[in-house]
C-alpha cells in the first residue's frame, strides 16, 4: 500500500514538473511576442475649442470621439494602444497649472474597445492645449520594447504653454533615437498651427494631415495605426566620431545619429576580400535653412586616402538630401587575407536661419551593406567599358581591312591608269 501511494506521488510530481516546464516557455514566448509587438499612442486635444461646431455640422469633439470609437474597433490584435489627453480636465486660467494637464485615459495595451469607448465617451472640452508636455508624457508611455512606436497628435490649436516649444520637443525625442515617429493630424487649422504640427511631425519623419471632415479623420487615424502593425525596419541608433580611428565599427543594417551644421562624422565598416561595400547615407533638414546646401559621403583608407565619394546638393526646397557609394573589394589569392578597415565620412554643409537653433543636430540615416561582390565578367567595368571592349576591338579590326582594301583598290587604278 505505501509503495502504491509513493508510486502515485512519484507520478503526480512528475506531471506537476512536466506541466511547470512546459508552462514556462510559453510565457516566455508570450513575454517576447509583447517586446516585440508595435505600440501606438493616440494623443488627443481635448481643449476648450474642440467645442467648435465645424466639422459635419457638428463640434469637433464630436467627430474626434466618432473617430476613435470606429478606429478601436478597427485596431489590430496585434497593436498595444493607448490613448492620452491634453487639456481634458483643468478648466482655469492659471497657465503654469493649465501646462501639466496631459493624463492617461487609456494605458498602452492590448485594447479592450469597451473599456476605451467608455472612457472616449466622458471627454468634455475644458482647458488649455499643452502639446509639448502631452508629447514628454507620451513618449514615456510607449517605453519599453523594440517594436516599432507612433505617437498620433490630434490637435485643433498650436501649443498654448510656452516657452516650452512642442518642435523643440520633438526634435529632442527623436535625438533619443528610439525610433519613435510623431504624426499630426490637424482639424481646420491655420497657419500658424499648420507649421507646428508640420515642424513636430518632420522632427521624427511623420506625417502631417489637415482634416476637415469626420470620415478623414477616422481614414488617417486608421491608416496609421495599421502603418504600426506593418513590419518596418528600426534604425539602429549610433554615434558617429570626429576621427575614424575612434569610429563605431559598423555591419550591414540601418543607423541613426545627428548631426550638426557644419559638422563631419566618422564611421567604420570591415570589408572582406571578394565583398562589395555598398553605403548611404540622407540629411534631414528639419527646421529653417539657408538656401544651397549639400551632403557628401566619402569612403577613405585608415591612412586617409579618398576610394570613392558620392555628394548631392539642395536648394531649400528639399526636406532630405541624400547621396551613396559602392566599393568592391578584389579577391585575394592568400586565403588568410585581412579585411580592409573602411572609413565613412558624413559631412553637411547645411546652416541654420536666423533664429534657429542648431541642436539637437539634424537626423541622419545611414544604410550599410556588406555584400558578396559582382563577378569581373557579368557586372564590373574594365576601364569603364565592360564589354564594349569587344565592340571596340571588332571596329578596330574592321577599320584596319577596310583600309588594306580601299588601299590594295587604288593602287590597281592607278597601275591600269598608267598603262593605258
Amino acid at each position: 500500500m505505501i509503495r502504491t501511494q509513493r508510486l502515485a506521488a512519484g507520478v503526480c510530481a512528475l506531471l506537476a514538473a512536466l506541466t511547470a516546464g512546459l508552462a514556462f516557455p510559453a510565457g516566455a514566448v508570450a513575454d517576447e511576442t509583447t517586446a516585440l509587438a508595435p505600440k501606438v499612442d493616440l494623443v488627443l486635444d481635448v481643449s476648450g475649442s474642440m467645442r467648435t461646431k465645424d466639422i459635419d455640422g457638428g463640434t469637433r469633439m464630436a467627430a474626434a470621439k466618432q473617430a476613435f470609437n470606429e478606429v478601436l474597433d478597427a485596431t489590430p490584435e496585434t497593436v498595444l494602444l493607448g490613448i492620452r489627453t491634453l487639456g481634458a480636465n483643468y478648466p482655469g486660467d492659471d497657465q503654469k497649472t493649465g501646462c501639466k494637464d496631459t493624463a492617461q485615459l487609456y494605458p498602452v495595451g492590448q485594447v479592450d474597445r469597451t473599456e476605451a469607448k467608455a472612457a472616449v465617451a466622458t471627454l468634455s472640452p475644458t482647458g488649455w492645449t499643452p502639446i509639448g508636455p502631452a508629447l514628454l508624457k507620451a513618449a514615456d508611455d510607449l517605453d519599453g520594447g523594440t517594436g516599432s512606436k507612433r505617437i498620433v497628435l490630434i490637435s485643433d490649436g498650436e501649443d498654448t504653454c510656452a516657452p516650452l516649444d512642442p518642435c523643440e520637443v520633438a526634435r529632442e525625442i527623436a535625438a533619443k533615437g528610439i525610433g519613435l515617429t510623431i504624426d499630426t493630424l490637424g482639424l481646420v487649422p491655420n497657419t500658424k498651427m499648420r507649421q507646428q504640427l508640420s515642424c513636430i511631425a518632420e522632427a521624427t519623419g511623420g506625417t502631417y494631415t489637415s482634416v476637415e471632415h469626420t470620415e478623414e479623420l477616422t481614414d488617417k487615424v486608421n491608416q496609421l495605426v495599421d502603418r504600426a502593425a506593418d513590419p518596418v525596419v528600426t534604425p539602429v541608433a549610433t554615434e558617429g566620431t570626429d576621427s575614424c580611428s575612434a569610429a563605431p565599427a559598423l555591419k550591414s543594417g540601418l543607423y541613426t545619429d545627428r548631426e550638426e551644421f557644419g559638422q563631419e562624422r566618422w564611421y567604420k565598416v570591415d570589408v572582406e576580400p571578394g565583398q562589395e561595400l555598398r553605403a548611404s547615407v540622407s540629411v534631414a533638414s528639419d527646421r529653417a535653412m539657408n538656401p544651397d546646401y549639400g551632403v557628401l559621403l566619402r569612403a577613405v583608407t585608415v591612412h586617409g586616402r579618398e576610394i570613392v565619394r558620392g555628394e548631392s546638393a539642395g536648394n531649400g526646397r528639399t526636406d532630405v538630401v541624400s547621396t551613396g557609394l559602392r566599393y568592391p573589394k578584389a579577391e585575394s589569392d592568400d586565403e588568410d587575407a585581412p579585411a580592409e578597415t573602411v572609413c565613412l565620412q558624413v559631412t553637411n554643409s547645411f546652416s541654420a536661419g536666423a533664429g534657429v537653433k542648431t541642436t539637437p543636430g539634424m537626423p541622419v540615416e545611414l544604410t550599410v551593406d556588406v555584400v558578396d561582390a559582382p563577378s569581373q565578367a557579368s557586372d564590373v567595368a574594365s576601364f569603364g567599358l565592360g564589354r564594349g571592349w569587344w565592340l571596340l576591338g571588332l571596329l578596330v579590326l574592321t577599320g584596319f581591312l577596310a583600309g588594306l582594301i580601299w588601299g590594295w583598290l587604288s593602287r590597281w587604278r592607278v597601275a591600269v591608269w598608267r598603262t593605258n
